[in-house]
């Protein structure tokens, strides 16, 4: 069946932007408005610190540009994200893009300024006009707090325009693995040949058909290893940056440094790392079990993303599934359920595929918009599960504009993935009660344990190559290909145990993680999920208020510090307890899996 067009879906299935501006012709008011307030910002450099009055108007309007900027981009990136063909809708997009750059530009002063000003002189401001420490005292908190990392202006020039030729590290390693790199060709289920990429690579390697995991597996690495030096340059030269940069801020590691801007300690990195290595021996179970069911002599690594429920046909209307939606999340009571309506009443979302949609799923808006919804919804399980989790950053989205003025409007990355594995655990142990057959349930018990072993398990294990390779650099040792190599087999050798094969080709597979550049990133998959177990558990149990102070926690935004927020919601990631609640939850599901295989 032929794709349909944008203008052959109908209305009530897509998302409806009229709400942000009706025509063109409003987009290019607040354009116009937007272009004209940058310029003029700069001028506030030599005057905002003159008064109390003129700092609190400069951040008021600060903000202001910042909050209809934001709008723009919504707007401009959604009607892209439509139909990525349309060259308008392109060219909107990179102005907007380019806006934004020269607000940051013409910006720049704010924080310098302020740190030479001082915090005694601000705290006079604050007796002078209570409305700025009110409105804007944590904002100035954490610039102060930066304070002891931040060098002179000549030195943070220089480190700026380092940074920017540090960056190509990264693009180096894309460049590499998105399009350099001739990755062959393998022979699909069918027997055709076909050809081998980055991209595809994740459906060959979950294949039913063994022949066709290996075959990816296998000519994946070796194409890999002859670009293993290029790739071990790359690496070691982000690590050199990050090194040298903590070291030139002040702070005693690089992951410390990483960590400061959520002011997370490197305890709860290193509790982690700790609590998931202490109970690896489920996840051995787990593999075993998936050996087991895929009925296989010996377990490779390329057997372990294999589905290993057998096909369930089910399809979902998108009917039944905002109806299978709203019904498991009818534990967060009536406000969340009312408010969870607005998205399919007023057209937040953006259902089906059509000819040159955006592929994927994820939640948008700003903070004068609605949360926007993409899916590419084609009545799978995991379309339905899709959608709980992004309703779940949606509503987070919602509750943190509605309960906060802009400044503290959007909440942290750190804290990004609770409220959807929220959605998504709730809707899953919803479902596992829901449907009938042992088939479905093994379906759905894959899907729970999958998205623990990829998001924490997995997740940690790339966070202690992190932490461990950067110790290495920063203690003088060489990042050599060997080294890097060497370190990421002996972790896998940890996190897959002695049932498993350890086929010698993965000690190349950090080479396409590109996460490895995003600097200590990957945790917060981890410490997310953590904390959305620790949490559906007490609502699922009944645990007094537990309800109420997750959605205290939805309205915090930016407010506060990420860890103070999770507190909120009775999640103390400070605590090992928190994570070993996410081994303990896990360990139940595998249980209840391995009861109904062995039935």
């Amino acid at each position: 069946m032929n794709e349909k067009t944008r203008e052959e879906v109908e209305e009530k299935y897509k998302w409806d932007l009229s709400t942000v501006y009706k025509n063109e012709s409003e987009l290019q008011i607040d354009y116009n408005k937007v272009t004209e307030g940058i310029k003029k910002f700069k001028e506030n450099e030599t005057t905002f610190l003159n008064s109390s009055d003129n700092l609190y108007n400069t951040l008021k309007t600060y903000y202001d540009i910042d909050m209809t900027l934001d709008k723009l981009w919504t707007y401009v990136s959604q009607k892209y994200d439509e139909d990525i063909a349309n060259n308008k809708n392109q060219a909107w997009k990179e102005k907007i893009h380019t806006l934004y750059e020269i607000f940051s530009e013409n910006a720049s002063f704010l924080s310098p300024k302020l740190l030479e000003f001082g915090l005694e002189n601000i705290e006079s401001y604050y007796k002078e006009n209570p409305k700025l420490e009110k409105e804007y005292g944590f904002v100035l908190e954490n610039i102060f707090r930066e304070k002891p990392h931040i060098l002179s202006e000549k030195e943070e020039k220089l480190i700026s325009s380092l940074s920017k030729a540090f960056s190509n590290t990264v693009k180096i390693s894309n460049m590499l693995s998105d399009s350099e790199i001739d990755y062959g060709t393998i022979k699909d289920e069918e027997g055709n040949e076909v050809k081998l990429t980055s991209t595809n690579y994740s459906t060959y390697i979950m294949s039913k058909d063994r022949n066709v995991r290996k075959a990816a597996f296998k000519t994946n690495y070796k194409v890999m290893k002859q670009f293993n030096n290029t790739f071990a340059l790359a690496l070691s030269a982000f690590v050199d940056k990050k090194t040298a940069f903590s070291k030139v801020r002040h702070f005693n590691s690089s992951l410390e440094a990483s960590l400061f801007s959520d002011n997370v300690s490197v305890d709860v990195y290193n509790n982690l790392i700790e609590t998931v290595s202490k109970n690896l021996d489920n996840l051995y179970k787990y593999y075993k079990l998936k050996q087991k069911a895929l009925n296989l002599d010996e377990m490779h690594l390329y057997d372990i993303y294999v589905d290993i429920s057998k096909e369930v046909n089910n399809k979902y209307t998108f009917e039944e599934a905002k109806h299978f939606v709203v019904d498991a999340l009818n534990v967060l009571g009536n406000d969340y359920i009312t408010n969870l309506n607005r998205a399919f009443n007023e057209r937040w979302i953006d259902i089906y595929p059509n000819k040159n949609k955006r592929g994927g799923a994820y939640s948008g808006g700003s903070y004068l918009t609605n949360p926007f919804l993409l899916l590419n919804f084609e009545g799978k399980y995991h379309d339905v599960s899709t959608l709980a989790h992004e309703l779940g950053h949606s509503m987070h989205s919602y509750y943190s504009h509605k309960n906060n003025p802009i400044q503290y409007g959007y909440y942290e990355i750190f804290v990004a993935e609770v409220a959807s594995q929220v959605n998504e655990l709730l809707f899953n142990n919803y479902m596992l009660n829901k449907v009938k057959t042992k088939e479905e349930k093994i379906n759905i018990l894959n899907q729970i344990l999958e998205l623990f072993k990829a998001s924490i398990f997995r997740q940690t294990m790339f966070a202690e190559f992190e932490k461990i390779i950067s110790e290495k650099n920063e203690n003088g040792e060489i990042l050599t290909a060997e080294v890097l190599n060497d370190t990421y087999y002996k972790l896998v050798q940890k996190y897959f145990g002695n049932d498993i094969i350890i086929d010698e080709e993965i000690q190349y597979e950090w080479e396409r993680i590109p996460h490895f550049y995003y600097d200590f990133y990957v945790y917060k998959y981890s410490t997310g999920l953590a904390a959305a177990c620790h949490i559906v558990k007490g609502i699922l149990e009944g645990k007094e208020n537990a309800k109420e102070n997750y959605l205290e926690f939805l309205k915090t935004g930016g407010s506060m510090y990420p860890l103070d927020e999770l507190k909120i919601a009775g999640v103390d990631l400070t605590d090992p307890k928190v994570i070993q609640s996410a081994m303990d939850m896990f360990k139940e599901y595998l249980n209840e899996l391995e009861q109904l295989l062995s039935n």
